[in-house]
């Protein structure tokens, strides 16, 4: 077997025999645009760094269990090959869980609603875990440097020291790693306390560590002749919803980086370009509450959503020059965006049409979670008929994660997770449709609640008497859900298309309540653009039958990231669905707006 190339000896690191640093920044493949893949990795060579770290998302490759797939945008092995055509080395992070405030932290939703023992040795984890790494690993032999391709290193898993202690499991996926083909150099990630380093080590990988300005305790902690690594440094932070938007400023970032690189180490800044959570795939935490994480990934990277550099850029580039022995690639341009302009939304169906709208998935006597619906995020409808006696109170029990509940056509409220779970019933009594719409928010990424299950867990109160009974319905996974409309042109009627130069006035019944909406919008060249719907509340939109997130007016994001290659000379159909009520129209800007901000750094 050939020896790796990177290697660690009395706490340095050598690159095919020579004294090296990793100077890296994390850029996920799955939170970018393919067409922009290289555009990104570009941005970060000329940033000054000489390695990309990503991460692999299992559960965006294996969405249906038993189908795997690695093409389009889940094309890792291009990515990788991208990366070393521009002149960089990967860092590949391909552990059954990730984190990264990515759903579930990684792993797939069908997996975790049958296997409680995550990230275990639990027989049937593992039996999961070793098919998918069949399938993915020989994506990522042959791209190891040691046949010439740019993979120095591999992670076996992330951050495992604060979550578990089963050294079994870890030593199971090095030795998974390993069997396959994997030669190149193994990393663990950890903390900076001696729990977390000690319970996420195993043995044959170098330890790093994962901070926002911990370079002492890292010093202090690293192990025997370990190399000094940062593999997250955490440049910025991520955003939830109803939270202010987090920024770090770069006097503080390249203050930490000094020192680390002072100390003599090397150093992954998370991110240098976050990307975005298009789709539902933004994950959550949970203390105490559920807190989901907003679409946007831009983290205050250096690199901005929309690969637009900033002073953080400018700092790391002047702090990694001297490790170059020649001159950096030049800066690239900011990128073009399209010209403000805004165009009318006009309803198609209200929220009740929409779920209606799709055929009935199963029935059952009591509710069913979206995992024994194959429902792997999004909405799914409960619906029954009850009878019920005068001022009788609704319970749902174990509600994960919010429901909004109409009787017959009537909207009664909407109960969240982690609010009353109750509603009263009209005073009079009597018989009505129960419609029951849950969302599920984004599934928690971190800590002991990762791998949750959805909907409603507990089942459902008239008083005190279960409501039996149940038809559920599921919206689609990522496209615009149908109407019953067949001829897009029926769906565009009445809504008045606008040149990406002009504005629209609202059109009476266009706004106000829930429902399904479309807007057109016409370009003369498929640009970068943030698309913004004010007094919209509580939704997702899709642009060109491209699902680009969730959009809520708790903030703090404002604007969604709209990439240049979704958009397409002449018209483009903007669909917005929304729980709570739909504005008159949608915006596109040109810049980005998060809302309002507050300075982290991490611990």
């Amino acid at each position: 077997m050939p020896s790796a190339s990177l290697a660690w000896r009395g706490g340095r690191l050598f690159r095919d025999g020579a004294p090296h640093r990793i100077l890296s920044g994390a850029v996920h493949y799955f939170r970018i645009h393919p067409d922009q893949w290289e555009d990104r990795l570009r941005r970060l060579a000329a940033m000054g760094a000489n390695t990309v770290d990503t991460y692999v998302a299992w559960n965006f490759h294996e969405r249906t269990e038993g189908e795997i797939d690695f093409t389009g945008w889940r094309d890792v092995a291009r990515f990788i090959r991208l990366a070393g055509e521009v002149g960089l080395d990967v860092y590949v992070r391909p552990s059954p869980y990730i984190c990264a405030e990515w759903s579930n932290g990684g792993i797939p939703f069908w997996l975790s609603g049958r296997v409680r023992a995550l990230r275990t040795s639990d027989a049937a984890f593992l039996a999961a875990v070793d098919r998918w790494y069949d399938a993915l690993i020989p994506q990522l032999e042959p791209l190891q440097a040691v046949h010439g391709g740019p993979i120095r290193l591999i992670q076996v898993e992330n951050e495992y020291g604060s979550y578990g202690t089963d050294q079994a499991y870890l030593a199971h996926l090095r030795d998974g790693l390993r069997s396959r083909g994997m030669v190149e150099m193994l990393t663990t990630a950890d903390g900076t306390t001696a729990d977390m380093v000690r319970n996420g080590s195993v043995p044959g990988a170098m330890g790093t560590f994962t901070f926002g300005s911990g370079v002492e305790d890292a010093v202090a902690l690293r192990r025997d002749d370990h190399h000094l690594m940062c593999s997250e440094l955490w440049g910025g932070w991520f955003d939830h919803w109803g939270e202010k938007h987090h920024v770090r400023s770069a006097g503080s970032m390249i203050g930490t980086v000094q020192e680390l690189l002072d100390a003599g180490g090397s150093v992954s800044v998370y991110m240098a370009h976050g990307g975005t959570n298009f789709g539902l795939w933004a994950g959550a935490n949970h203390d105490g509450v559920i807190q989901p994480t907003i679409t946007s990934y831009d983290s205050d990277a250096p690199i901005g959503e929309d690969g637009s550099l900033n002073e953080k850029f400018h700092a790391l580039r002047a702090a990694f020059a001297p490790f170059h022995s020649g001159d950096l690639p030049e800066v690239p341009d900011d990128p073009e965006h399209q010209p403000a302009a805004s165009a009318v939304l006009t309803r198609v169906a209200l929220l009740l049409d929409v779920v209606r709208a799709q055929p009935v998935a199963a029935t059952a006597p009591q509710p069913l979670t979206f995992e024994q619906l194959g429902a792997e995020d999004g909405i799914v409808a409960y619906e029954s008929d009850a009878v019920f006696e005068p001022d009788s109170i609704l319970t749902l029990l174990e509600l994960r994660d919010r429901a909004t509940v109409f009787l017959d056509d009537q909207r009664l409220g909407t109960v969240e997770h982690d609010g009353p779970q109750t509603l009263t019933l009209p005073t009079a009594g009597g018989v009505g449709r129960l419609t029951i719409i849950v969302e599920s928010l984004g599934r928690v990424n971190y800590g002991p609640h990762t791998g949750g299950r959805k909907g409603i867990l507990g089942g459902v109160l008239i008083g005190r008497r279960f409501q039996h009974g149940w038809e559920h319905r599921m919206l689609p996974r990522d496209t615009v859900p149908d109407v019953g409309v067949d001829d897009a042109s029926l769906r565009l009627a009445g809504v008045r298309s606008v040149q990406a130069t002009g504005s629209a006035t609202q059109e009476a019944g266009s706004a106000g309540q829930d429902g399904l909406a479309t807007a057109s919008v016409t370009v003369s060249r498929p640009l970068d653009a943030w698309i913004a719907l004010p007094d919209c509340a509580h939704g997702m939109v899709w642009l060109n039958g491209f699902l680009l997130g969730r959009y809520r007016e708790i903030g703090p994001q404002v604007t969604l990231y709209a990439p240049g290659p979704l958009w397409r000379e002449g018209e483009n159909e903007i669909v917005v669905l929304d729980t709570d009520r739909l504005g008159a129209v949608v915006e596109i800007r040109e810049s980005a707006d998060y809302g309002e901000v507050e300075e982290f750094i991490g611990s």
